[in-house]
């Protein structure tokens, strides 16, 4: 016989276990076929197809006990759990957390026992010692008992679900990095702190997942997991930290990539195929942007070779992209633009290429707004259009300084020393990086200094248009240095000395130890006394800047062939400033034909015409002094003005 119930699946019964009125119908050994028991709204397919099971009275009369015992017991659960949701007392915000995160936790840390809440979810009693989950989102009704809900309290805890599941997918990657990337606890911490966004996508990829049957009862950690290692980001990092990319720059390149991670591969290979180097790799795509990660090779190839044909060398493009990734950033017109705009200035292609190997930012960290501002400010001090590309060639460091911020302070500051536009012109085409330093902590600490030892504002002024790169060298390294090494062993005087630094501030850029050292030495061994080479060098500061090997060959022809006494070069240190070959030699020789001897100063100071003038004066003065005519001759001294060297001459000769 069959029967139907809404329980079990398929049972068969005697017919004698089964109160029947007439026994006549079965005997001991007939039986019953129970036909989908379990769910009455199955489909028909489940009808057909029974299976004969035979049983005795005792056992049928068991399971029919059991089936309807517990029919009464899930009766009584479904309306007890009703009762329980309808009268349940509002359950605080405190209990509410507490539950979420014990149900929502990777991992249950243990508990004493006799606790409230059992922490383990292996537990037999869990399931009844945890608070119903649904009265989480059930809030307290209103006086009228209605079932009104706190949407707010609602999205509270929905966002405090969302927090506790981003913590456990937190850990789940951090156990990732430990166990097959063999990260140490320090790195992951750090890495993982800074990859917020990657891991909501990991959350957020895990939760649909759950979609898929295959994973349908899968839990959220596994889920979790899979999407990690789908991803090969674990590899991944492993291979960046491999090209020394720190973590600050991975943690970056991961969320720029938006979940495409296979992209930061393809792009590091790209980068290194250009001989940029593992430690700029990172750099590079970072601040290159989102463009570079999400860009096809060909539209980045046209930009590197358009930059070759253009006089920027391939060896060269690891360098430049390095140190200036926007460039990548930009597309083949925009690059075209920046390339035509220092064209157009007279720069040929080893100009360009130079410029941009010398300071990439010039050509692509600036807008073109900026870049024809600073153009423009540099040709209000006099320079033409070509003037300028040859200054931004030489020194393409100037388009990376602000005008509002480096340049009218400086001007506004040189205005104040008496240098002219014309002065600061001659200073920017000698020395354009004057215009690139810091006027706070450079040229205001020197100029102060040189203050302090006694020059005076216009001799600044002078001096710092004479010799601008003097602004470019250290207070402390260089300029002090050299000032206490020519008053301690030059023999210059605290008097002297800011003459001496006004008249040649290009001594102040000497090295002391390979060129003033030796040359004091040098003029100690002539035999000239240490106060007397400090006058020299009051009367000529540029002294110590001649090479020995230049001052000996005319101190032996002083010495030995004009036969002249030391006395002549420590009152007129000059001599050693004039060509040997082309005006000491030339002019002794004058003077030795028409056996006159005058001084240093009055032969060599003078131009050929002014000399040559002087010496006939004189040839003719002493013809007149040999023939007698005194009368005459004093007439002549007093209307020619004839000096008391000029009578010491011919009484010489």
């Amino acid at each position: 016989m069959l029967f139907l119930c809404q329980k079990c699946n398929l049972y068969l019964l005697p017919c004698s276990s089964l109160p029947f009125k007439s026994n006549s119908i079965c005997n001991q050994t007939s039986t019953a076929t129970i036909l989908n028991c379990h769910n009455p709204y199955a489909p028909d397919e489940h009808h057909h197809n029974p299976v004969h099971r035979k049983h005795n009275s005792k056992s049928t009369k068991f399971l029919i006990h059991h089936l309807s015992q517990n029919n009464q017991n899930q009766q009584q659960l479904s309306a007890a759990q009703k009762i329980e949701l309808e009268e349940h007392p509002m359950m605080p915000h405190q209990e509410k957390v507490k539950l979420l995160e014990l149900s929502l936790v990777r991992k249950r840390t243990p508990q004493f026992p006799g606790s409230i809440y059992v922490q383990s979810p292996s537990d037999p009693d869990v399931g009844s010692s945890l608070p119903p989950l649904k009265t989480l989102f059930q809030s307290s009704a209103d006086n009228s008992g209605g079932d009104h809900v706190d949407e707010e309290e609602e999205e509270k805890m929905i966002m405090r679900a969302v927090e506790i599941r981003r913590k456990v997918t937190l850990e789940i990657f951090k156990e990732s990095m430990m166990k097959q990337g063999r990260f140490g606890i320090t790195y992951t911490t750090n890495l993982a702190n800074r990859l917020q966004g990657f891991l909501d996508y990991v959350m957020i990829e895990a939760a649909n997942l759950k979609r898929i049957p295959e994973y349908s009862n899968s839990s959220f950690n596994l889920r979790a997991k899979t999407v990690i290692e789908d991803s090969q980001v674990v590899p991944l990092i492993r291979w960046l930290k491999h090209n020394e990319l720190s973590y600050p720059h991975i943690s970056k390149l991961i969320l720029l990539s938006k979940g495409r991670i296979d992209l930061i591969r393809d792009r590091v290979q790209w980068l290194k195929s250009l001989h940029v180097k593992g430690e700029f790799l990172g750099v590079t795509l970072v601040k290159g942007g989102e463009n570079i990660l999400h860009r096809s090779y060909k539209e980045l190839d046209e930009i590197v070779e358009y930059l070759v044909s253009n006089g920027v060398r391939r060896v060269w493009m690891g360098y430049v992209i390095s140190r200036c990734p926007q460039l990548l950033s930009y597309s083949l017109e925009e690059v075209k633009t920046r390339v035509a705009f220092y064209v157009d200035m007279g720069m040929n292609e080893n100009d360009f290429g130079t410029m941009v190997f010398d300071f990439p930012r010039a050509l692509g960290y600036l807008t073109l707004e900026e870049m024809n501002q600073k153009v423009n400010y540099l040709k209000e001090f006099g320079l033409e259009n070509e003037d300028v590309g040859k200054l931004l060639a030489f020194r393409p460091h100037l388009m990376g300084c602000s005008i509002e911020e480096q340049w009218k302070p400086l001007v506004k500051y040189f205005y104040y020393y008496g240098i002219t536009k014309d002065g600061m012109r001659r200073m920017l085409t000698l020395k354009p990086m004057v215009f690139c330093t810091d006027l706070k902590l450079n040229i205001v600490p020197k100029v102060k200094f040189f203050q302090d030892i006694g020059v005076r504002d216009d001799a600044i002024g002078n001096m710092l248009v004479k010799f601008p790169t003097l602004l470019t060298y250290s207070l402390n390294k260089k300029i002090r240095p050299v000032v206490i090494f020519l008053m301690t062993k030059a023999g210059v005087t605290e008097k002297d000395i800011a003459k001496v630094v006004a008249l040649g501030p290009e001594l102040l850029g000497c090295s002391i130890a390979q060129k003033l050292e030796v040359n004091v030495k040098y003029f100690l061994s002539l035999g000239i006394r240490v106060r007397q080479l400090g006058e020299m060098i009051a009367d000529f500061p540029l002294l110590l800047r001649y090479n020995p090997d230049v001052l000996r060959p005319k101190y032996v022809y002083l010495r030995r062939t004009m036969i002249r006494p030391l006395r002549d070069i420590i009152e007129f240190p000059r001599f050693f400033s004039y060509s040997l070959e082309g005006r000491i030699i030339p002019r002794h020789k004058v003077l030795v034909e028409n056996q006159l001897n005058i001084k240093l100063r009055y032969m060599l100071a003078s131009s050929d015409v002014e000399f040559k003038k002087l010496v006939n004066d004189l040839v003719r003065k002493r013809k007149k002094f040999q023939s007698g005519v005194a009368g005459e001759e004093e007439e002549d001294t007093q209307s020619e003005s004839v000096t008391p060297d000029d009578v010491t001459a011919i009484l010489q000769t």
